[in-house]
């Protein structure tokens, strides 16, 4: 076992049972898991209410498809020191692992009971990422081949996995991740003594790589830590509008910071939620409405305004783009429109076909939101009545 100078938690085995011993390491492990974000996931009340499905979260699939995830951690023994994990080595909490037989027995009962279809798997690195990667990978190598399970696995890609390991985890999974945590080599240092940026962006490329090379589409994606390291939302956004381009990744996630008792940054403030929704706002511009990194608007110190949206923002920025004629607008011009979004511009783009727009209340029909459109709008030749809005 790695150590870590920490206490190890040991559960009860014996007359409590095989599924009382798993049940337990599942609370310690997804509660440890929780940090680590994946698409679509709920929290609090929207979890599964069940004792064997605290840790199950509603998630949505790559494809759209909605379904229950069991979010857990093959270990939380970690011998990395990042300063605002709960997990780092040296923090003084209940260290547990799951064989990978273990594990797999778990989700399959979970998988039969009708509480979980698929699974997110991650793990703390003791000893080194191969050995890491080797008990995940086995955990679903189990799940596939012994229990035949043919749906949704998310793999995590630890850090340092070589690229054996990348490319079975691209081989079984659905969704592969590697959390680069920080936006380049300069601020993962600031957050960790132990970690090397190539370290992390290395076997994400590889992933791009193992996944060209099979038939089956497997999608990849990222998380970043918000405000842990000083950076500005100019570089997040950067990094993540370069992996778009280069990984074709599938998306980029951005978890506000929260300081965690016992580590190095408990005492570091907390970033506000609003500039995490800042982000994913401008993250939504460059993935689905064609904005380039370029195009978005940053203030002096490199961030996102917090007074109004990115989309907004440029609108007012660029005033000879504007009154757009709804009617004859491209699907590109719509999007650019305050308001209206890739669902509303395709229901927009249809109806016109039918006849004329010309009225704030179809906006609305679409799927708009027609307030905050009209002040960029023509409506079959016709400015509607507006007030600009101020976020």
């Amino acid at each position: 076992m790695c150590y870590t100078g920490v206490r190890h938690h040991e559960p009860r085995v014996g007359r409590i049972g095989l599924e009382m011993e798993i049940l337990q390491k599942i609370d310690v492990l997804g509660e440890a898991a929780q940090y680590d974000l994946c698409r679509g996931c709920g929290t609090g009340d929207a979890r599964v209410q069940n004792d064997l499905g605290r840790w199950i979260y509603p998630a949505v699939r790559p494809d759209g498809r909605r379904i229950n995830l069991l979010k857990v951690l093959q270990t939380n023994v970690c011998e990395r020191d990042c300063f605002y994990c709960a997990n780092r080595s040296q923090r003084d909490t209940p260290r547990v692992s799951f064989a990978p037989e273990e594990l797999a027995r778990g989700f399959e009962e979970m998988v039969r009971r009708g509480l979980a279809q698929g699974l997110f798997l991650s793990s703390g690195v003791c000893g080194n990422a191969g050995r890491a990667m080797e008990r995940m990978l086995a955990t679903v190598e189990i799940i596939r081949q012994r229990y035949h399970f043919s749906g949704y696995v998310h793999l995590k890609i630890l850090p340092g996995a070589d690229d054996a390991s990348v490319e079975a985890a691209v081989r079984l999974a659905q969704r592969v991740s590697v959390n680069l945590e920080a936006p380049n080599a300069r601020r993962i240092r600031a957050i960790s003594a132990s970690k090397e940026f190539a370290a992390l962006l290395g076997p994400l490329r590889q992933a791009h790589r193992a996944r060209r090379a099979q038939e089956r589409p497997v999608s990849m994606t990222t998380q970043f830590v918000v405000g842990a390291a000083e950076e500005s939302d100019q570089e997040i956004l950067a990094t993540s509008a370069g992996l778009y381009s280069e990984l074709r990744l599938a998306r980029a996630y951005y978890s506000a910071f929260q300081p965690i008792e016992d580590t190095p940054l408990e005492g570091h403030p907390a970033t506000p939620a609003w500039r995490e929704h800042r982000l994913y706002q401008a993250d939504f511009l460059l993935r689905q409405y064609g904005f380039r990194f370029q195009e978005l608007i940053f203030d002096h110190q490199g961030n996102l305004p917090s007074h109004a949206d990115p989309k907004l923002l440029w609108a007012r920025e660029h005033p000879e783009a504007f009154p757009l004629e709804v009617n004859t607008a491209s699907k590109e011009q719509l999007l650019r429109i305050p308001g209206i979004g890739p669902r509303s511009a395709a229901r927009l783009l249809g109806w016109r076909r039918q006849g004329a727009v010309q009225e704030l209340k179809a906006l609305a029909l679409a799927g708009a939101d027609s307030k905050r459109a009209a002040p960029f709008v023509l409506l079959d030749g016709k400015r509607p009545p507006h007030q600009l809005s101020l976020l």
